[in-house]
């Protein structure tokens, strides 16, 4: 019967996620990221100068999120050194490509600025 109940919160859960609009992007990405002193924005913004175009900034974060290392990472050392390096995404690769469209549609500044 626990069992039972238990199961029911899960896909309710999961369900007021789909209801409410929440997407991959804010179910695994920012809530890893609130306790970070560096904005998911601010990091955005380091991707975004090291590669430049949609295309390379989503393959780059991508990449990172498979193979997370110190020499690809986009932070810096003193970040490093303090917060460490995630461990790989368990995301599947729909779930990765939707989560970083979210993140670039939030954050781009191509078609904003005036």
């Amino acid at each position: 019967m626990v069992a039972l109940k238990r199961a029911v919160v899960v896909v309710g859960l999961m369900a007021g996620g789909v209801l409410y609009g929440e997407g991959v992007y804010e179910r695994h990405c920012i809530p890893c990221h609130q306790t970070l002193p560096t904005s998911l924005g601010e990091m955005f913004k380091k991707y975004l100068l090291v590669y430049s175009s949609e295309k390379f900034v989503k393959a780059g974060i991508k990449h990172y999120l498979r193979n997370p290392s110190e020499s690809i990472s986009v932070m810096g050392d003193l970040f490093i050194d303090t917060y460490g390096i995630k461990r790989p995404t368990t995301l599947s690769d729909e779930a990765l490509d939707e989560a970083l469209d979210t993140y670039w549609d939030r954050y781009k500044v191509f078609g904003k600025l005036k």
